[in-house]
């Protein structure tokens, strides 16, 4: 068996997939969500592939064909509806500075609205989104899936600073009871963090999540078992000490 590029700091599905790197296929448990349920929520460390699968999750909704070729959801799903994507991603930036977490909110929103070709009318944070929701849901004529990555973020950071940490998590709280609001938008909601807070606080206002982080049907979403590093890694095996 060749060896293949090891994907190493990769974090996006197509990157992955055109660089012809190892990849254990985790697009089975990506389509089993996608047709059993609708709101998700995964608590994983850092640096264990949360990133990279919300992006394979992307990548499915959004009808990319050729980089599923091979895989397990290749061919078992149908790739002639697109749905629009709206994906928020608090993994970077400094939160423990007051008010950077609208700050970052409104640059993420911003981005997405010239890409997606939407003009905001609302100059809050939560209020755009919905509005985002919305206008993407009426303009494509299909529901949005909607990728929270690091969700907790804004709130670890700033537990040092308690009065920044309890403006994040009610701001927060607000922002993710939208999505809530919008259901009628909302094909999909898929958050990740690497904490598990209560949900009668920070998702209070959303709070019909399916928690995935200790489903035993889901416990390799991400990582690798060792039956991966037995079959997709075995050509880096032969100089290693396996015992």
């Amino acid at each position: 068996m060749a060896r293949r590029i090891l994907p190493i700091g990769i974090q996006t599905f197509r990157n992955l997939r055109e660089s012809n790197c190892c990849y254990v296929d985790k697009t089975g448990y990506a389509l089993r969500l996608a047709e059993e349920g609708k709101h998700y929520f995964l608590s994983r460390p850092r640096r264990f592939g949360k990133s990279l699968f919300a992006d394979t999750l992307k990548e499915l909704f959004e009808g990319t064909r050729e980089l599923f070729e091979g895989l397990e959801a290749f061919g078992r799903w149908d790739r002639s509806v697109r749905h629009p994507v709206l994906r928020l991603d608090f993994s970077g930036g400094d939160f423990k500075l007051p008010g950077y977490l609208e700050t970052s909110l409104m640059a993420q929103l911003g981005q997405a609205e010239r890409r997606l070709g939407v003009d905001p009318i609302h100059d809050s944070g939560p209020e755009r989104f919905a509005y985002l929701l919305e206008t993407l849901h009426q303009q494509t004529g299909q529901r949005v899936a909607v990728l929270v990555d690091e969700y907790d973020k804004p709130i670890v950071d700033a537990l040092k600073e308690p009065a920044v940490a309890k403006a994040n998590q009610d701001y927060l709280r607000g922002l993710y009871a939208m999505i809530k609001a919008c259901d009628a938008d909302v094909r999909f909601c898929f958050l990740t963090g690497v904490t598990k807070f209560s949900k009668a606080r920070l998702f209070s206002g959303l709070n019909n999540l399916r928690d995935l982080t200790l489903n035993p049907a889901y416990s390799s979403i991400c990582g690798y078992t060792e039956n991966d590093l037995d079959t997709v890694f075995a050509p880096e095996l032969p100089s290693l000490d396996c015992e």
